[in-house]
């Protein structure tokens, strides 16, 4: 179980180090912080699907304009990733994480509906000075 933290409206990097390191018992095995104008995001990460440091959250895609904090399991993450792959994207993890990352850059928000799983995530976008947070969770 991982736990995400995060706030919109304004900027406090302490704030969001206090949430974050509140939910540790959550994740004890990796922490992450992301910043933007306007946004903090925070993540407490237990390593299950990928152990390496390439899992580690909050994740951002190779542009750095599309990040993710996220907690749960995408259960058909397999699926989705060779659907993906055949459609030229490339990963540098085994997580289903950065599946879900790669999924919104190819389907925007309808891409949770792809998703078979328990899950919560925040996705943040400023690609072109969008500038957007989707918030989902498992239906």
């Amino acid at each position: 179980m991982c736990g995400i933290t995060g706030f919109i409206g304004f900027n406090d990097r302490n704030r969001i180090r206090k949430m974050t390191d509140a939910i540790e018992h959550r994740g004890p095995d990796d922490k992450g912080y992301f910043s933007d104008k306007g946004i903090e995001l925070g993540n407490r990460r237990l390593a299950i699907i990928d152990l390496s440091r390439r899992g580690h959250q909050p994740m951002s895609n190779e542009e750095g304009n599309i990040t993710i904090t996220y907690n749960g399991e995408v259960y058909n993450f397999k699926e989705l990733r060779s659907e993906l792959e055949r459609r030229e994207y490339r990963f540098k993890s085994g997580t289903d994480t950065e599946v879900i990352l790669k999924a919104y850059e190819e389907y925007g928000e309808n891409c949770v509906q792809k998703f078979n799983g328990m899950f919560a995530f925040a996705i943040w976008d400023s690609r072109k000075g969008k500038k957007q947070l989707l918030l989902a969770k498992d239906r």
